[in-house]
């Protein structure tokens, strides 16, 4: 568990640390900062031996604690679990209490998605990135209203642009998309592995139109150009002048 440290020796067990952790946080923890946590604290209590001697706790440490809670909640029929997501882990209610919790906040009750946002966002999960043209390809309608309302509840963002000719946009599922179905990774989709070897239709793309060379434009003669012209033959150029090396002789004889 650590490099100079045994679980016996430890003054407070390393679960019950975590837990405090897991209990305060709002949001889910990862291994690596529950170590920084156990680090930070140890340096800031150097002189205290009961805390200094958690700050060289190892992930798989981390991982032992972890699973020491989990053990406990089940054995003990708790009402919340050690739920880990993509994020980190996280304390949870569990789901066979969520009728009485609903009512500490009923201000917070989101909408539900309508049944075509959550076809549209399962086909984005099992298969992203994702053209538009390709999910409606896949549904047959236009999906604009709904992807509008899977951007705005933060489900799905923008992944780029597709490599393709128009260059569209690329939509892909958010990391709140994880955290809100409670994923640890994408594999953890219902049957990911059969529905991502499905034949799906797809939108065929646009030609790639031809890059049309700009066609030259003959500017009409300026009044100048056209007195320069009329005073030269144009078909014939003019003859080009000799050189004068010598007067000229015009008596053969002399």
């Amino acid at each position: 568990m650590s490099e100079e440290s045994t679980p016996e020796e430890f003054p407070l067990p390393l679960h019950r640390i975590i837990e405090a952790i897991l209990f305060t946080s709002q949001k889910p923890v990862s291994t690596k900062e529950i170590i920084n946590f156990l680090k930070g604290a140890a340096e800031a209590a150097k002189e205290n031996p009961l805390v200094a001697c958690y700050g060289k706790i190892k992930a798989d440490g981390i991982q032992d604690a972890i699973r020491a809670l989990e053990q406990e909640y089940a054995d003990s029929g708790r009402s919340f679990e050690v739920h880990e997501s993509a994020a980190g882990w996280q304390l949870v209610t569990l789901a066979d209490f969520a009728p009485w919790l609903r009512q500490l906040f009923p201000e917070n009750r989101q909408a539900r998605l309508s049944a075509p946002a959550m076809e549209t966002l399962a086909i984005i999960a099992y298969r992203q990135p994702l053209t538009r043209a390709d999910i409606e390809a896949v549904r047959g309608v236009a999906v604009d209203g709904v992807m509008q309302t899977l951007l705005d509840r933060g489900l799905v963002r923008i992944a780029g642009r597709a490599d393709i000719p128009g260059r569209p946009l690329l939509y892909e599922t958010t990391q709140f998309f994880m955290e809100h179905f409670g994923l640890k990774n994408l594999g953890d989709l219902p049957n990911a592995s059969e529905l991502r070897r499905v034949q799906l239709p797809s939108a065929t793309p646009p030609p790639e139109q031809p890059t049309d060379r700009a066609t030259p434009v003959e500017l009409p003669a300026t009044p100048a150009q056209e007195t320069t012209s009329s005073s030269h033959d144009a078909t014939t150029p003019a003859e080009p002048e000799q050189p004068l090396t010598e007067p000229p002789n015009p008596d053969p004889a002399s």
